[in-house]
């Protein structure tokens, strides 16, 4: 599988992201997509509209940016939300159910949205995880390498089993 995140972006990746996107769809490579710090200049909204054509297996991300996803792919999914702040959240994960339940079923894989209690759903079947740490807020970093967990996970199995089991998993540790 292969993980690609936003979070640190360069030049070359308006070209290497789409083309990335591309290849796993031709050879049906699973890849998960971290759209860390949507909205945060022009780079990292084009790329996200430019796999729209060729999407992820499993799209990880906190609850804002799960909707501005679901808002720029124009999913019409009913969430109207605050919008990231930066890499952080404004929204709650139950504010950002619909969304994720659209992209998944857009995708036709699954969406993991990160925050106190975690979704999980393929747009069919939509499971809460409690878990975590409180510490996982104060820190940078803990969504994008569960992220990573879920990347591993989704060479094993279908994307809603790799989300759901690396999501657990990623609670537990």
């Amino acid at each position: 599988a292969i993980y690609i995140n936003l979070g640190t972006l360069l030049p070359v990746y308006e070209q290497t992201v789409p083309a990335t996107a591309r290849a796993c769809a031709a050879t049906g490579k699973p890849w998960v997509l971290d759209p860390v710090g949507i909205g945060i200049g022009s780079l990292r909204t084009q790329l996200i509209e430019a796999v729209r054509e060729n999407p992820p297996a499993i799209l990880r991300g906190n609850a804002s940016e799960i909707i501005a996803v679901a808002e720029l792919w124009g999913l019409g999914n009913d969430a109207s939300g605050d919008g990231p702040r930066g890499v952080d959240s404004t929204d709650s994960v139950d504010a950002a159910e619909r969304a994720a339940v659209a992209c998944a079923r857009f995708t036709g894989g699954a969406v993991a949205v990160s925050g106190t209690t975690d979704l999980v759903t393929d747009g069919a079947q939509v499971a809460r995880l409690s878990g975590g740490s409180p510490l996982m807020t104060c820190i940078t970093g803990s969504g994008c390498s569960l992220g990573g967990v879920c990347a591993v996970y989704a060479c094993v199995a279908d994307p809603f089993v790799a989300a759901l089991a690396a999501t657990a998993a990623y609670n537990l540790a």
